[in-house]
């Protein structure tokens, strides 16, 4: 048998993708030349197929197993398989990974070399890798005015009664005023705090604190965690696409590792994530429902596409695209 070759998998592109998987409790496996994964529920065993060429990736929770088999297929589909607890929190962390999961990309060292060759060519210049950092959150605050529509919350709120279009507009401008990546830090905090308190408003969600790591008690926060987690594992997937390492960010760089994925994930988790976490908090969803609106919205919303496209801008503008 001759080895397998890239070209021998006409998939879907990843950007194109349609699934992503959070699995507990069951057993993934090839079966039949398919991967697929086992469930039993007392003297009842059930499979069930795992379209792999239309799947972005793969989160495995508590009581789940993988065949080496199933892990091989998946990296030849190009899908990457994340570890982590339950309900999508992980529930460790070593101590060389800081990533809310610990992943295990797709290993060929055959990946894109165009796009780390031009991100290479602007990331050691200081001046260039914060126009870049200056152009995530410039599309960062894009794709919020894109995703919060009035029809999206359900309600009679007008966006710009509400005060969206305002703080967009003074967000934007703090951008293009910052001098320092501490600059772009503090118009991100507050961004994201006046944002948080609209999300309350708009939803009838009432008082709320963001508290990270797993440590809220509340649903909203509990969403947030929960539904970031889907965020990086679509980020992972753009870095791996483009073939771009996770040590290059433009942001998270100095303070945490594989800070690439949290600079990509950023880009969508406010515009995406954070309506479907208080939204999902206000009907009463429980974690299953809330995840699969998440993942319904990242797919309508185009998520994935928007990642990749914002990495690929950057990368061939040498760092700051007009």
């Amino acid at each position: 048998m001759r080895p397998f070759s890239p070209s021998d998998m006409k998939g879907i592109l990843h950007s194109k993708r349609a699934n992503i998987y959070y699995l507990e409790h069951c057993r993934v496996m090839v079966n039949g030349g398919r991967v697929e994964y086992l469930t039993t529920s007392g003297n009842r065993s059930a499979y069930w197929n795992i379209p792999i060429a239309n799947t972005s990736v793969i989160l495995l929770g508590t009581g789940t197993s993988i065949t080496q088999a199933a892990v091989r297929e998946l990296a030849k589909a190009g899908v990457p398989v994340g570890f982590c607890g339950g309900s999508g929190t992980p529930l460790y962390s070593a101590a060389d990974h800081e990533l809310p999961v610990i992943w295990f990309q797709p290993q060929s060292e055959y990946r894109p070399v165009e796009y780390v060759q031009s991100w290479l060519g602007f990331w050691f210049d200081d001046e260039r890798r914060f126009g870049a950092a200056r152009y995530f959150l410039r599309r960062r605050l894009e794709r919020v005015a894109a995703c919060w529509t009035r029809q999206r919350f359900g309600n009679g709120f007008d966006l710009g009664e509400a005060g969206l279009h305002q703080l967009l507009d003074h967000g934007q401008a703090a951008v293009t005023g910052a001098k320092s990546l501490q600059d772009l830090f503090l118009v991100e905090a507050r961004f994201a705090k006046q944002l948080y308190g609209l999300a309350c408003r708009m939803t009838g969600y009432g008082e709320f604190t963001r508290v990270k790591r797993g440590m809220g008690q509340d649903i909203a926060n509990r969403f947030l965690d929960h539904g970031n987690y889907l965020a990086y594992g679509l980020a992972a997937t753009a870095t791996w696409v483009l073939g771009l390492p996770h040590a290059f960010a433009v942001m998270h760089g100095k303070t945490r590792r594989g800070g690439l994925v949290f600079d990509v994930a950023d880009l969508i988790k406010d515009a995406v994530i954070m309506p479907e976490a208080f939204l999902g908090a206000m009907r009463g969803d429980s974690e299953q429902a809330f995840r699969e609106a998440c993942i319904d919205a990242l797919t309508r919303t185009e998520a994935l596409d928007f990642m990749l496209d914002t990495l690929k801008e950057t990368a061939l503008a040498g760092g700051a695209p007009s």
